[in-house]
Formats: structure tokens, C-alpha cells, sequence
């Protein structure tokens, strides 16, 4: 019965690890598709980019923000560009963060997956007591 809970526990292991693998493929490929899609700017300059951005839309919101919530003013085509950009950054800053996510998730479940398909294997080749 021992040798079958052995058995039991490295195949777990082995299911776990192959969701870890697929996991950490999985998130390279998210990474590289918010790389393909913002392709002029670096992931590297990603944060900067948003930032400068985020100040840009602020100061358009600033001068612009009460005539149009107001209902006085349409929105300036500066606005709109700026304010559309600040968020497709940001999903993109999320979809990073969420393939990181992914991708430490992949790591922790290979990591999990060999101690288990170790942990089975030497209680299958232990000699019963």
C-alpha cells in the first residue's frame, strides 16, 4: 500500500512540474506579445513612458477637466491622445505585471513538482519496515 501512495505522490509531482513548465511558457510568450505590441518603446522604458504620460494627461485634465465634466467644452484632441495612451500603458504595466506573476507561479510549481516526483520516487525504493 506504501508503494502505491508512493506512486500517487510522484504523479502529482509529475503533473504539477508539467504545469509549471507550461506556466513559465506561457507567461514568456504574454511578455513578448506586450513587448511586440508596444514595439517602439522598450519594456525597459515602459514605467518612464508612463509616467511622463500620466503627467502630460494630468496637465490636460488640470486645464481642460471642469469645462468638459461640466459639459461646457468638448474634450481637446490632446486630451483624448493623451488619456487614451495613459491607459493602454497602463493595461500594458498590468499584462506585465500579470505575466511576472504567471511566471514566478510557473517557477514555484517546477520547484514544488521535483520535490514531490523526489519525495515519491524514495518512498517507492524504501524498503518496507
Amino acid at each position: 500500500m506504501k508503494r502505491f501512495y508512493a506512486m500517487i505522490v510522484a504523479l502529482i509531482g509529475v503533473a504539477i512540474l508539467a504545469m509549471g513548465i507550461v506556466f513559465v511558457m506561457q507567461a514568456n510568450t504574454a511578455k513578448q506579445t506586450v513587448a511586440d505590441e508596444i514595439s517602439p518603446i522598450p519594456l525597459s522604458g515602459l514605467n518612464a513612458q508612463y509616467d511622463a504620460i500620466k503627467t502630460a494627461q494630468e496637465q490636460y485634465m488640470a486645464a481642460e477637466g471642469a469645462n468638459v465634466q461640466a459639459g461646457k467644452a468638448a474634450p481637446s484632441a490632446g486630451y483624448n491622445y493623451t488619456s487614451a495612451q495613459r491607459a493602454l500603458l497602463g493595461l500594458a504595466k498590468s499584462n506585465i505585471g500579470t505575466s511576472g506573476f504567471v511566471m514566478m507561479s510557473g517557477i514555484v510549481d517546477i520547484v514544488l513538482g521535483l520535490g514531490l516526483i523526489l519525495t515519491g520516487t524514495m518512498l517507492y525504493m524504501k524498503p518496507a519496515a
